[in-house]
């Protein structure tokens, strides 16, 4: 069955990347429930979706189309033999680690619901690696690494309030039949152009990536 394996939230911390703001990209696993909610818009919102967490910079992060970050156990795993050291839950800044799920394959707009309390969450996008979290695991090129491996994990905007823990089962209760998976958005907006109409298609994809895919396809047209 998959499941949530640990809930990560922020221990806030300087920016490793410049020293001067302050970054949530230090997530840690916590006991008990935490609360899920929308956080609102991206600035002036509430940042992250989970009560608690921190979002650091919220020019790039946080708002209610990255309400959630899930990344899969499995991929880190693999990122511990790629990079020959361990990586805890958390470590790679995602709220939700997972079990038994496919992260890359999830569909845009498919919908989990977790545990017995009726939180239920959208898959909006992937993540898109960053500077910040390169100086944080202290790992040159590791932006580009990232990028050609493929396993972005996902976002999630929240369709139905409630709590999340630990050993959380996740159940895939919607999955529309366009096709259009994470994997495939991340190619798309990482080298493949060719893509981008492609991901048009996805009606539940974040709004500022249907903005800036629709724009790139229009120049190229």
């Amino acid at each position: 069955m998959p499941k949530v394996l640990t809930v990560n939230v922020a221990h806030p911390r300087p920016n490793p990347d410049n020293g001067k703001r302050v970054t949530g990209i230090d997530k840690r696993p916590v006991d008990g429930a935490v609360e899920v909610r929308s956080p609102g818009p991206r600035r002036g919102g509430l940042g992250s979706g989970l009560v608690g967490d921190v979002i650091g910079n919220s020019k790039h992060h946080g708002g209610d189309d990255q309400a959630v970050y899930a990344y899969a156990r499995e991929d880190l795993d693999d990122w511990q033999v790629a990079l020959d050291r361990e990586l805890t839950n958390g470590m790679f800044g995602e709220n939700l680690t997972t079990e038994g799920i496919d992260v890359t394959n999830a569909v845009i707009g498919e919908r989990w619901r977790i545990g017995t309390g009726g939180l239920e969450l959208e898959v909006t996008r992937p993540r898109t690696p960053c500077r910040t979290f390169a100086a944080f695991l202290e790992i040159n090129g590791l932006m580009k690494t990232f990028t050609r491996a493929g396993n972005p994990g996902a976002y999630l905007r929240l369709v139905r309030p409630g709590h999340v823990r630990a050993g959380d089962s996740v159940e895939i209760v919607e999955r529309p039949d366009h096709g259009i998976t994470i994997g495939f958005v991340f190619r798309a907006l990482t080298g493949e152009s060719e893509l981008l109409p492609e991901i048009l298609r996805a009606d539940a994809l974040a709004a500022e990536l249907k903005e800036r895919a629709g724009r790139r396809v229009g120049t190229a047209g």
